[in-house]
């Protein structure tokens, strides 16, 4: 029997990829280099190590790490100043919270977390929040997920997670978990391999989807 629901938050919830690229180009401006939409759907989101491929790709006088660190100032400047929900999250959340009990599982730090929940105002439907300082290795390893199922008191297998991306589909298969991809605009053509679900809006997602996930095991 399907419990839990475990959501995964930048692009699943909150429509934070295009911010997360706005903050790569500005940093990356300065050196001469202007990264397209679609260049980073390809080696940021459908990918892991985006900042190892622009260091190699543009042949930048700082490293992976570097970059990262001014990625990541800017992009809480852009946060701070405003998030907007993914088309259908707070609908879906509202259809689930009566059935099942509901967390996040996110690659990104609390503070980000926070400051992005804040924005959304969904934090009252939610009984746990999942950020990158409360496991060991970030996804597509297991570890964030298995820590969500911790949170709410279940065991993984109790647990649907929603993903938008490939390395977020491998973690929540690897945690043990069904998943159902959430197949948006910018991954629609990740490898969802593993997910017992694909749906490509959010309006899909809902207590009818979920048992028929459980009925279906």
């Amino acid at each position: 029997m399907i419990r839990g629901v475990l959501f995964d938050l930048d692009g699943t919830l909150a429509d934070t990829e295009p911010l997360q690229w706005k903050a790569y180009r500005q940093v990356l401006v300065p050196f001469g280099v202007d990264v397209g939409m679609e260049e980073y759907r390809v080696h940021w989101i459908a990918a892991e190590g985006g900042a190892e491929y622009a260091c190699e790709r543009y042949r930048l006088p700082i490293d992976a790490a570097e970059l990262r660190r001014r990625k990541m100032t800017a992009y809480r400047t852009l946060i701070a100043d405003g998030v907007a929900p993914c088309s259908g999250a707070r609908e879906a959340l509202e259809r689930l919270a009566p059935h099942y009990r509901l967390a996040i599982a996110t690659n990104s730090v609390r503070v980000e977390a926070n400051l992005v929940l804040g924005h959304l105002g969904i934090a009252p439907r939610l009984e746990a929040v999942v950020a990158r300082e409360d496991y060991a290795e970030a996804k597509p390893a297991p570890d964030a997920y298995r820590a969500a199922a911790a949170a709410l008191g279940l065991p993984p297998a109790e647990c649907v997670v929603i993903e938008d991306t490939a390395r977020g589909v491998r973690a929540g298969v690897a945690a043990g978990c069904v998943v159902v991809a959430f197949a948006t605009p910018l991954t629609f053509d990740n490898d969802f391999t593993g997910a017992a679900a694909r749906i490509a809006s959010l309006d899909d997602l809902g207590p009818a989807l979920l048992r028929d996930l459980s009925a279906a095991r």
